[in-house]
């Protein structure tokens, strides 16, 4: 019997060539499609992997769990990588991974494959997903065979093959570079963007409107946490309000879209150890960072924050880096979550031409004492005990001048 391999199929150039050469070489490939909120004919998808010779399809409806299971906690703990990324795709990849061997499983397969470069990230990430959850699979990575990349050298080697397999896809001279989507973000890279030193070219962005011709009139809305997960949005302006996670998200992503919210063009380190350019909208994802940033200033201590701040940054580059089933994972997004626990109230903010900003805040857990830090109030406080707390705080700082002194002479 042909041994069976579950194929992580997005029906793009690679994993379109990389179906028909599973099948060349002897396996009984599983097209597995991941419906993450990409924007794609499903049926028209399904059609395609058959007619290349797929066994089976299977398309899976992973949106609901992808925002409650992955991008909340993410938003929960401030995730942002290197100050910039908000890890639209390093998110996707565990709850891909995990469909993914809950397939394989299910099929009986021995064997799991993907489309990931052996350059990049995403091998990485779905290869640790897959290995955390099932020790025993073993992963076919193409593009790491010395066999499959040694034949296919570069992109126009899988269209050229394409081609001869009849096989349509939807790379054109027009449009040379790589993108993947779902419906936290889309993010664009290779091909033409590979010099830094060029601008992403125009039209490039599909997620969002270019601020310079966004929307003239802004949208002002609250959204409302509890213990640092949105629970609610309302739209100020037209009564619109969403609660459901999933349309909450969609709902977000639709406005900040409108405004052109989200755009970011950076340098990145990839966990393999280079560098790389990528091109990002995350509309949805900027707006719940910035109100849940505020929110959390708002209301947590300032020493806990500086602790929860140290934990985001480890727990971003868990996330990118692929370790989201990792023990040390699971323990900072624990942590996270008890930090989290006066993270409660609502934000006011304003949209507009690619800006987020804040208007008020509210919260029945606010650590902020009007009273206190008024100028026209005293309140609980003695001014004159300032003086000996500066004084204090100056004694390392006059001996670090009297030192620095003794040692220039």
């Amino acid at each position: 019997m042909k041994p069976t391999v579950v194929l992580a199929y997005s029906g793009g150039l690679d994993t379109s060539c990389i179906l028909a050469w599973l099948i060349e070489k002897g396996y009984k490939v599983i097209a597995f499609v991941a419906d993450v909120g990409q924007k794609e004919d499903f049926e028209k998808l399904k059609q395609k992997a058959t007619k290349i010779g797929a066994n089976k399809v299977i398309i899976e409806d992973l949106k609901q769990l992808f925002v409650e299971e992955y991008i909340w906690p993410a938003v929960q703990g401030g995730a942002i990588y290197e100050d910039r990324y908000l890890l639209g795709t390093a998110l996707a990849r565990p709850c891909i991974g995990q469909a993914l061997m809950k397939t394989a499983k299910t099929e009986g397969a021995n064997y799991v494959s993907h489309g990931a470069t052996g350059k990049g990230n995403d091998q990485i990430r779905f290869e640790l997903t897959c290995y955390a959850l099932c020790p025993e699979i073993q992963v076919i990575a193409p593009w790491r065979m010395p066999e499959f990349y040694n034949t296919f050298t570069g992109r126009q080697d899988l269209i050229t093959y394409a081609k001869n397999h009849n096989i349509p896809v939807p790379v054109s001279p027009k449009a040379p570079w790589s993108m993947d989507a779902n419906l936290m973000h889309i993010s664009y890279e290779s091909g033409v963007l590979e010099d830094p030193a060029a601008s992403p070219p125009d039209g490039l962005y599909l997620m969002t409107s270019d601020p310079k011709t966004a929307s003239s009139h802004s949208d002002v809305i609250e959204i409302e946490f509890k213990q640092g997960l949105p629970v609610k949005v309302n739209n100020i302006i037209d009564g619109t309000t969403k609660e459901n996670p999933l349309e909450l998200f969609l709902y977000l992503n639709e406005l900040g879209g409108k405004h052109g919210i989200g755009r970011i063009d950076i340098i990145e380190n990839r966990f393999i150890g280079m560098k790389s350019r990528g091109c990002y909208e995350t509309p949805a994802g900027t707006i719940l960072y910035e109100a849940h940033l505020d929110l959390e200033i708002f209301t947590m201590d300032r020493e806990l924050r500086k602790l929860k701040k140290y934990l985001a940054i480890k727990f971003s580059e868990q996330i990118y880096n692929g370790f989201w089933y990792s023990p040390e994972c699971e323990f900072t997004r624990t942590c996270i979550a008890q930090s989290q626990s006066n993270v409660t109230g609502t934000v006011l903010l304003e949209l507009y031409r690619g800006h987020v900003s804040i208007r008020s805040r509210s919260s029945p857990c606010s650590s902020y004492n009007q009273e206190l830090v008024s100028m026209d109030v005293q309140g609980d406080y003695t001014p004159s005990d300032a003086g000996g707390f500066i004084r204090v705080n100056a004694v390392r700082l006059r001996e670090h001048y009297r030192l620095k002194k003794r040692h220039c002479c």
